[in-house]
């Protein structure tokens, strides 16, 4: 553990979940050969690979269309799909339907996935402490991978169909770090939130006011443009913090 600003004290722990609490980039690389293979069997009249950079045009087309989609992984899926589908001459009405059940299909890959044990024992172990929080970019299903039961809160970014369809926006937006806070009845110094990516997790959480721990163990996240108030080697390290 290395200290960059001093640490003080905290009331609550918010987690980002992709990269931070379980590696995701070996997960999400089987899931694009699958999903090429599932619109393969799909589409097999099209002699196409439907593979992202295929998709890739659409997303951009639909992002440029709703720049809100940009904040929602599910949506703009979907409307990617969609757009996709109509350009192969696909009726209106079979495109929704199609875009719909690869999407279902996506996520139903997308938490097939055992969390590390380690993970669950440092969050049951804090949970004992602090309210946890989960604050994520991602669509991943915390309940499929049993890791629910330890936060207070789960926020994925992306319109919130349980809050009047309220846009949450990705970090390093402030949305749902001020949101946490509100919620826990904190200020935002009272919150450490713990993440992977120098940018969303590390410059927004500080942008928003609290304090950050910086976890670049899978080596995936955006470098730091700002010192985070320490850095961690692994996750067991956060005990120490009691």
């Amino acid at each position: 553990m290395q200290f960059y600003r001093r640490l003080k004290a905290f009331k609550a722990i918010s987690f980002d979940l992709d990269d931070t609490l379980y590696n995701n980039r070996p997960i999400m690389l089987a899931i694009e050969k699958k999903m090429v293979s599932y619109f393969a069997e799909q589409l097999s009249a099209y002699k196409l690979t439907f593979s992202r950079r295929y998709w890739s045009k659409f997303r951009r087309e639909a992002i440029q269309h709703n720049a809100d989609l940009n904040h929602d992984v599910v949506q703009v899926r979907f409307e990617s799909y969609r757009l996709g589908l109509l350009a192969l001459g696909i009726t209106d009405d079979k495109a929704v339907i199609q875009a719909q059940a690869a999407v279902d299909y996506f996520i139903s890959l997308r938490s097939d996935f055992i969390v590390p044990k380690a993970s669950h024992d440092l969050l049951a172990m804090l949970s004992e402490h602090f309210p946890l929080v989960a604050i994520s970019n991602g669509n991943v299903d915390t309940k499929a991978l049993g890791i629910d039961k330890y936060f207070q809160y789960i926020y994925h970014a992306g319109f919130q169909t349980k809050m009047d369809n309220l846009l949450l926006k990705q970090k390093p937006e402030i949305d749902m770090f001020s949101l946490v806070c509100q919620q826990l009845a904190i200020e935002p110094q009272e919150l450490l939130h713990v993440g992977d990516c120098g940018f969303a997790d590390i410059h927004g959480a500080l942008n928003a006011g609290c304090q950050t721990a910086w976890l670049p163990h899978y080596g995936v996240g955006k470098p730091l443009n700002q010192l985070p108030h320490i850095e961690l080697s692994n996750l067991q390290e956060l005990c120490e913090l009691r």
